[in-house]
């Protein structure tokens, strides 16, 4: 038991402090139980952060704000890379991304290729939502972003305002990707999108 403490240990001091780090992350030392016991005691020692269950980061201080903890969309990121799955912002979340809105969600909603889970962090989390596979079809980095976050949302609720910002940004988006995403998107999505771009607020035609 010792001797997997220090080679894991070990491996630990030549992280980059704030690093996320899963018990997967060294497998072939001993077994899972062995390693989960070096990570709770290294956790008790100070040199690992409990983030959630079976998630890890490395202690960053900074000189005003004290012990960082790694962000929502770090954590994501990093076990999506763990798990080896492709994640996409949705939601209320990919509509922040786009700036669509100001309010960071508490919990952040990916659409996942890989298996559901949530993970609580603090007083919000992640949550991985399982989709078919079209939807990681699509190429627009916008138009992907806004299907995925207008799909969450009753169109005929958007404001006006919302509207102005939205056909802003699709005509930033390439027109291939545009059409080649809308052929993914649900009917009243694509609906809502092509008469958005047909029939602009100032009443006329685009």
């Amino acid at each position: 038991m010792n001797s997997i403490h220090k080679e894991i240990a070990d491996q630990i001091n030549a992280f980059q402090p704030g690093a996320i780090v899963f018990p997967t992350d060294f497998r072939g030392i001993g077994t899972d139980d062995a390693v989960r016991q070096a990570l709770s005691r290294l956790t008790k020692e100070g040199k690992l952060e409990r983030l959630a269950h079976g998630i890890y980061f490395l202690p960053k201080l900074h000189p005003t704000f004290g012990k960082l903890q790694p962000s929502m969309e770090e954590v994501a990121e990093a076990v999506a890379a763990n798990e080896h799955m492709r994640i996409k912002p949705a939601g209320a979340y990919a509509l922040n991304k786009l700036g669509l809105s100001t309010q960071v969600p508490a919990r952040l909603v990916y659409i996942t290729d890989g298996q559901a889970r949530q993970i609580k962090i603090g007083k919000g989390g992640v949550k991985f939502k399982p989709v078919s596979p079209k939807k990681f079809g699509m190429k627009g980095p916008i138009s992907s972003l806004l299907i995925q976050g207008l799909e969450e949302m009753n169109t005929s609720q958007v404001t006006p305002d919302m509207k102005d910002r939205i056909k802003t940004l699709l005509h930033q988006e390439t027109p291939d990707h545009l059409n080649h995403d809308l052929k993914l998107a649900p009917a009243r999505i694509n609906d809502f999108i092509v008469k958005l771009l047909k029939y602009p607020l100032n009443g006329r035609m685009a």
